[in-house]
């Protein structure tokens, strides 16, 4: 169930239990002695309003407290002998909030007062008087309401403390996980990694000062050694990664056109579109779609130009990546590779779209559209 779901059905709970207890209050007093009309009036009056109070205890409980007190108090002077249950639902609340301290206050006034509003009501001594305070509000009531509350609160704040461990727990190991991985990752893969670029480095400068011409697939071996160390420690710095270093989105995309010049890929950058805020998971995605993307046509395409559109609207976000690589539609759809499933995955799980394959002019197509809507 979502939290607005969850905040409807207390809502209707609360609102339930206010129109019951407004209902018995309403009862209690119809079928006792009732006074002259006006104060009757004002006794009905206020015998509802302490009682459709309740409604609202969980988001105000302090004022539905002073509210159903004064209601009581009012009815109680106006001749009515009622129990003051909405005042005992407003104590529960109070205390289930955190808010000990003003409900002990209120109920020393509240015990105070009810003698002096029975004395007020009619003609009874003082013995009376107390007598009749004591019928509409017992105290060990107030002390199973309060009481209530209290054990209320505790199992809720248990509750939380345990989830909070929970959370640690998982996140500790979470941590602990990836940072496993990132060992693992430096220990056998960067040192391979490493002997490649120095090899083909080595290779491409003796071919060089012998004069002799470098070969084509020696200088591919150079640039993706220089690319797959540069992927590795971004990954590696990502895997131990806290947190606190800021994601890479939309605003990083320029980033990757230069970094692809660098790498003999004629890219270009191309953003239409107001700039407008979008999700942090969209932000992400669009960047790791470029960054695929781009990777893809330098490395295995055999591109020479790639284009990069992103195209902002109120609610889309829509994200394009072509090449004038040797891909034809006479080729058909390409077997999808780990990274255009992961694309896929990303896209799909924000509830967008996603479309890749060969262009009807040539080349290479990657498009996504990404809803930008946020949840209220």
């Amino acid at each position: 169930m979502t939290e607005a779901g969850a905040n409807a059905r207390r809502w209707y709970g609360d609102a339930a239990i206010a129109f019951g207890v407004t209902a018995a209050l309403l009862v209690t007093a119809v079928s006792g002695p009732t006074p002259g009309m006006a104060r009757a009036a004002l006794g009905y009056g206020l015998l509802a309003a302490g009682g459709l109070a309740l409604a609202v205890r969980r988001r105000v409980p302090r004022a539905v407290l002073a509210v159903t007190g004064a209601c009581a108090i009012g009815y109680q002077t106006a001749g009515f002998d009622v129990p003051v249950v909405a005042y005992l639902f407003a104590v529960y609340a109070a205390v289930r909030a955190g808010h000990r301290g003003v409900t002990a206050v209120a109920s020393v006034l509240m015990l105070a007062a009810l003698p002096v509003a029975a004395l007020l009501s009619g003609p009874y001594d003082t013995g009376e008087a107390l007598a009749r305070a004591r019928g509409a509000l017992e105290i060990a009531w107030l002390v199973a309401a309060g009481a209530a509350g209290e054990a209320l609160r505790q199992a809720e704040r248990r509750a939380d403390e345990a989830e909070r461990t929970r959370e640690e727990v998982a996140r500790r190991r979470a941590d602990e996980e990836r940072l496993r991985i990132a060992r693992e990752l430096h220990d056998s893969l960067t040192h391979q990694i490493s002997v490649i670029k120095v090899q083909a480095e080595v290779a491409v400068h003796v071919a060089r000062r012998r004069g002799e011409d470098v070969p084509a697939a020696l200088l591919a071996i150079r640039t993706a050694g220089r690319e797959a160390g540069r992927e590795l420690r971004a990954t590696l710095e990502a895997l131990r990664d806290d947190g606190t270093a800021p994601p890479r989105g939309i605003d990083d995309v320029a980033e990757l056109v230069e970094r692809a010049r660098s790498l003999g890929l004629d890219a270009r950058l191309c953003v239409e579109g107001p700039r407008v805020d979008v999700p942090a998971a969209v932000d992400r995605t669009v960047y790791r779609i470029v960054q695929e993307s781009l990777t893809n046509a330098a490395r295995h395409a055999g591109a020479g130009t790639a284009t990069v559109r992103i195209d902002c609207r109120p609610e889309a976000l829509a994200v394009s990546v072509e090449d004038d690589g040797p891909a034809a539609p006479a080729a058909g759809a390409p077997v999808p590779g780990l990274g255009l499933l992961g694309m896929r995955e990303r896209v799909t799980a924000l509830g967008g779209r996603l479309t890749a394959g060969p262009r009807d002019g040539g080349g290479f197509s990657v498009r996504a559209e990404l809803p930008v809507e946020r949840t209220p």
